[in-house]
């Protein structure tokens, strides 16, 4: 479900329509992650690790309304929630774009994860059963543990959509961390609303 929101009484409106001129409107930054808690907790319960920090980003983005605005023509329309288009690796070396809904429940959300992962896998095409403005675009790069990150835009085409990236989980003799690259549109947002998914994202990391 989605709708309109309404610019013209929106706290934002000249924020929005400042940076919505911008050729690139889109703002990222790259912060550390702690996964010792949930590293563990994903392998004790035999679960993916990525589908388990996955689930939580997306958990925690569903709890902040911003990240679920999104821009269409000259309309910014508010969806109930957000899903995920994850890139999914292939044992060619290649990729394919997934879309995963999001399940309040871990376990309810697990499984058909889990299948469109391995749908994915297994399959050679590009791009998603699934097309949807109201998804978050993810990707893992568990080779590099990158400190900054650039994505690939085509500024013809409209995207308003949060780009979440994740680094190689990094271990020490007492934790284990991932950066974690976060791109959005300021027209839609600013850094405070990053600044609190990462907040968010990290206590749902920390508990289970």
């Amino acid at each position: 479900m989605e709708k309109e929101l309404d610019i013209a009484n929106w706290k934002r409106k000249e924020h929005f329509h400042f940076f919505r001129k911008f050729e690139e409107p889109f703002f990222g930054v790259t912060v550390k992650i702690d996964c010792t808690k949930a590293y563990d907790y994903a392998k004790q319960s035999g679960k993916s690790f990525f589908l388990y920090y996955l689930y939580q980003s997306l958990k925690a983005a569903n709890t902040i309304e911003e990240f679920k605005y999104r821009i269409k023509g000259e309309k910014v329309m508010v969806y109930d929630q957000v899903n995920a288009s994850a890139t999914i690796g292939r044992p060619d070396e290649t990729f394919g774009f997934s879309y995963i809904e999001f399940k309040e429940d871990f376990e309810g959300f697990y499984g058909p994860a889990q299948q469109e992962a391995d749908r994915v896998s297994k399959g050679s095409g590009l791009f998603p059963e699934v097309f949807s403005e109201n998804v978050i675009h993810y990707s893992a790069l568990p080779w590099l543990d990158f400190s900054a990150l650039s994505h690939a835009r085509s500024f013809s085409m409209e995207d308003s959509s949060p780009k979440i990236s994740f680094s190689k989980l990094t271990t020490t003799k007492t934790s284990k961390t991932m950066n974690v690259s976060i791109h959005v549109n300021h027209a839609l947002m600013d850094g405070y609303h990053v600044g609190k998914f990462v907040e968010k994202f990290q206590e749902l990391m920390n508990s289970y």
